[in-house]
């Protein structure tokens, strides 16, 4: 009996490469089975049983197959051949149709977005990576209510953010608000307006209510006080004999500090003075040291144009003020001529920065070889802002001078930084080496 299992067992799965090997298997070992059945052993009956179900089922399952495979190459042949298999084969020549091939029409807002949507032959498609990127770009950025506050009634001040609470805060209005340092009295310089969320700063305080006249009149005498402190603070700085000059003071609204400030040279030792000055108005007294363009923003003045100070009217912060913004603009390099009351470099130095170091890039510089209408000469002289540069024609000593919009040169020889930088970058030809190019001589 196990003869007859492994050898069917082995002549089906040679017969499942071969397609119908396996049908004629099974029936010769069906027969043999047939014939050895009346000397089996009653012990292999449900052997036999469980070994004819399963070939069974197998037959059946193969045979499903071959049915499907059957039904696919039906469906193959029954698909007409595609016109240009037929006339690849043929060796013809497609001929254009008599009738204008019909288009779909396309959306309605296609022509309103002709970047987004294609035209195809058959159909209209939007791109997708077009349709994402709008969709991105369609989504609601989160807007927050602010108003603009400022702690002293002047221009120069700087604004601080606040969240509105729900009132109507016209410019000019006395508000109480909530800071770090505690209840602050201000004003009003950004009436209400929504800004992104994303680009303030958090925590964003509230505004704890519109002042009343009760509260302009404590802000009022807290202003006062702070006046007679400075004379108070002024006689005790002299008295402790310590280098240090008293610029302003602040009194809390609340009443819970008051802040001096001053500047110094170099740091102070001032906890005998506190000392005293704590014993004097019994509050919390607080010394901040301040640098020498804060100080002329809180003292103001007139500057050498003959305006009030740029920091003690519209700045609010202080910019880096280079040099090389006076060289870029031809101004003279005399610190004493261009530098502002607090003796820093002025600050309407950078106003203009931007503008010329833009036009710089567009304008040949000075020393240049360019080609204008009149031939081939050296820049002597460039205005960036106006455009307008002056040339020396000709290699003599005596050649004439004439000036040309940077439009109508072109440069032929670059000088400046950036060419001495490329010369320096260039490596240096070694003797014999004839491959390698020497940076050109002046």
């Amino acid at each position: 009996m196990n003869s007859y299992q492994n050898r069917g067992g082995r002549n089906y799965r040679r017969g499942g490469k071969q397609r119908g090997g396996a049908k004629n298997i099974m029936s010769e070992v069906s027969a043999e089975l047939d014939e050895g059945a009346a000397s089996d052993d009653a012990a292999d009956a449900p052997t036999r049983r469980q070994y004819s179900q399963k070939n069974g089922r197998r037959q059946n399952q193969k045979a499903s197959n071959q049915g499907g495979r059957q039904g696919a190459d039906t469906a193959k042949k029954e698909q007409p051949i595609p016109l240009y298999k037929q006339i690849r084969g043929s060796g013809a020549k497609l001929e254009e149709p008599e009738e204008e091939a019909i288009i779909a029409a396309p959306p309605e807002n296609a022509a309103e977005d002709k970047n987004r949507y294609r035209v195809m032959s058959d159909y209209w498609f939007e791109d997708e990576n077009d349709a994402v990127a709008s969709a991105s770009s369609q989504e609601p950025v989160e807007r927050v209510d602010i108003v603009g506050v400022r702690f002293k009634d002047e221009d120069g001040s700087k604004v601080y953010y606040f969240a509105p609470m729900g009132y109507k805060c016209p410019v000019g209005t006395r508000v109480i608000v909530e800071t770090a340092r505690g209840i602050e009295y201000g004003y009003v310089a950004i009436a209400n307006k929504s800004e992104p969320k994303s680009s303030l700063v958090a925590p964003l305080r509230p505004v704890v209510r519109i002042a009343t006249e009760a509260d302009t009149e404590r802000h009022k005498s807290g202003v006062s006080f702070a006046s007679e402190a400075m004379v108070v603070c002024a006689a005790r700085i002299a008295k402790h004999g310590l280098d240090m000059k008293l610029i302003d003071a602040e009194y809390a609204f609340d009443g819970s500090k008051l802040t001096f400030y001053f500047s110094a040279e170099g740091r102070v030792d001032f906890r005998e003075l506190v000392k005293d000055l704590a014993s004097v108005f019994h509050t919390r007294i607080e010394l901040r040291q301040i640098g020498i363009r804060d100080e002329a923003k809180m003292l103001g003045g007139i500057g050498i144009c003959g305006r009030p100070f740029c920091c003690s009217t519209f700045l609010y912060d202080f910019n880096k003020v280079s040099i090389e913004m006076a060289k870029e603009q031809g101004l003279s390099l005399n610190t004493a001529k261009i530098s502002g009351a607090c003796g820093r470099l002025m600050c309407c130095l950078r106003y203009e920065a931007d503008s010329y170091a833009e036009e710089i890039k567009r304008t040949p510089r000075v020393g240049n070889v360019v080609k204008t209408p009149d031939g081939v000469g050296t820049v002597t002289e460039s205005q960036p802002l106006t455009g307008k540069i002056k040339v020396k024609v000709g290699a003599n000593d005596d050649a004439p001078i004439r000036e040309f919009m940077r439009d109508d040169v072109t440069v032929l020889a670059a000088k400046g930084k950036s060419a001495d930088k490329k010369a320096k970058e260039q490596p240096k030809a070694a003797e014999g080496d004839e491959n390698v190019e020497l940076p050109p001589e002046d």
